[in-house]
């Protein structure tokens, strides 16, 4: 069975971004997503974003430890400030809502934060990107933040974007994926 980070890497595999391409990384964690974005883009670019040192620091040891050869921008600041430091569109990136894996658990993206971030990445995003989304509405803040989204990507003119919802029907509370893709017309 496929678990919910390969479904999201599925989604990027699978699009038509190129080698020098620019790439971010909403939620940067631990860095696996950065580095993996990184790879997608070797002769690119990928900006990461985090609030907390440790995922700073715990993403620029991963990346030194795998030598990336992109270029990678780490920020310590929100993701709701990303066109801050973005001047130009983007073919994709993505989003690992929650807590930092293995860290404080009360420290966790809140969904107006969120919903800035994903309307500030849609603007940016260049016609044929994606964005890939990772909801875990198994607390009540992630449960928020779920319902925040949907209802406000229900919004978009299904003309020019493709959004779409991939989750398990029998287990209402699991991790669940929402695509945002821009039309390449």
């Amino acid at each position: 069975m496929l678990q919910l980070l390969e479904i999201a890497k599925k989604f990027l595999n699978e699009a038509d971004i190129k080698s020098d391409g620019v790439l971010v990384d909403f939620t940067m964690g631990n860095g696996y997503d950065t580095l993996y974005l990184s790879e997608l883009v070797p002769s690119g670019k990928v900006y990461a974003f985090d609030i907390q040192e440790d995922a700073i620091t715990n993403t620029k040891k991963r990346l030194d430890e795998n030598g990336v050869t992109a270029k990678v921008q780490l920020i310590h600041d929100s993701h709701a400030n990303a066109k801050k430091y973005i001047d130009t569109e983007i073919d994709g990136g993505m989003f690992n809502l929650g807590y930092l894996p293995g860290g404080d658990k009360s420290i966790h993206t809140m969904h107006e934060s969120t919903i800035s971030a994903v309307k500030d990445a849609i603007s940016i995003l260049k016609k044929g990107g994606i964005l890939v989304i990772s909801v875990y509405p198994g607390h009540e803040e992630g449960k928020r933040e779920g319902e925040a989204l949907i209802e406000m990507l229900s919004e978009y003119d299904k003309r020019l974007y493709w959004i779409s919802r991939f989750y398990l029907v029998n287990s209402p509370d699991s991790p669940f994926i929402i695509t945002v893709e821009k039309y390449n017309k």
